[in-house]
């Protein structure tokens, strides 16, 4: 656990203005922002992931934004070991780490801990990719209840991602997933030593800023951006082939749907995954106070100087 009792955690939903957010915060208190949000790692994904702009991370310093290229499955348990490197530099510069994300299991993980699942062997990782395609989710899922039924019952028919992460824990280490997140790993920041905070927004004007975001992406390269993506032909069950907007703006570039259906389509699938994320905060990060943001930054000073 890192020895520091400044650091900012801002998380809500995708749009809510955490970006601009860390920014001003950065600039305020001499901080470093440091990323958590799944698809921002991805440097194939600038755009269509609404990653910090050039001219922004030229303002100040930013950590993992885009170091991992869209071939690889990078998992919580990676951004870990990354996010702790990155708070050792921003420490060791005398600076406040600000995290901003809007992936809740890597805040969970940040400051309650991680199940120390360890890494998956290529072959057993291709083997079940390859049975999902070929036998599909639900016969995979069937095995599953057998070898781990708890987590089995957590997860749907047709979750593709969860049902094969946990039978390839579950054939590799003998183990179900549900045990191994009995005997996790420490936390990496102190809850009660951070000030931190959940953006929320208006569900309507939250669904503006949703399409006019997305149709700035457009205007902004990001049908281009992943046509380079698909044309490297990756697994589509890799994380960065599942980042929203990308499969939809696929279907287009194969000439199956308009691009105002790949638009619609991205949208409707961006305004879903806010949803969840309202959901999955409000029952997993009860203790977080929820604050618009033109009022957090006077929510965050309040709790920071509480910390000192």
């Amino acid at each position: 656990m890192h020895d520091t009792n400044r650091a900012l955690l801002i998380a809500g939903p995708t749009a809510s203005g955490k970006s601009a957010l860390a920014l001003e915060l950065a600039e305020r208190f001499g901080g470093i922002i440091i990323n958590a949000d799944s698809m921002q790692v991805y440097r194939d994904l600038r755009i269509i992931t609404a990653r910090p702009t050039p001219a922004e991370e030229k303002r100040v310093p930013h950590r993992l934004y885009g170091p991992v290229d869209a071939a690889e499955n990078y998992s919580v348990g990676r951004w870990c070991r990354d996010v702790g490197a990155a708070l050792k530099d921003v420490v060791g510069q005398g600076r406040i780490p600000i995290l901003v994300g809007g992936t809740g299991l890597y805040f969970k993980a940040l400051t309650a801990g991680l199940a120390a699942v360890p890494p998956i062997p290529a072959d057993i990782r291709a083997d079940v990719r390859s049975r999902l395609q070929r036998e599909g989710a639900p016969a995979l899922h069937a095995e599953l209840v057998r070898l781990d039924p708890a987590t089995a019952q957590r997860v749907t028919l047709n979750d593709r991602s969860r049902i094969s992460r946990a039978l390839e824990v579950a054939l590799a280490t003998g183990r179900p997933l549900s045990d191994w997140h009995i005997d996790g790993l420490p936390p990496i920041i102190d809850p009660d030593r951070a000030a931190k905070i959940f953006i929320t927004c208006e569900r309507q004007e939250l669904v503006r800023r949703i399409e006019m975001r997305f149709a700035t992406m457009l205007k902004s390269g990001a049908l281009e951006e992943v046509r380079q993506l698909a044309a490297r032909q990756l697994d589509p069950l890799l994380p960065a082939m599942k980042a929203h907007g990308v499969p939809w703006l696929i279907r287009h570039l194969k000439s199956e749907i308009s691009l105002e259906e790949a638009q619609a389509g991205a949208v409707m699938d961006t305004r879903r995954y806010a949803k969840r994320q309202l959901t999955w905060f409000r029952n997993q990060m009860k203790d977080w106070p929820w604050q618009t943001a033109e009022n957090a930054v006077a929510a965050l000073e309040i709790q920071l100087s509480g910390l000192k």
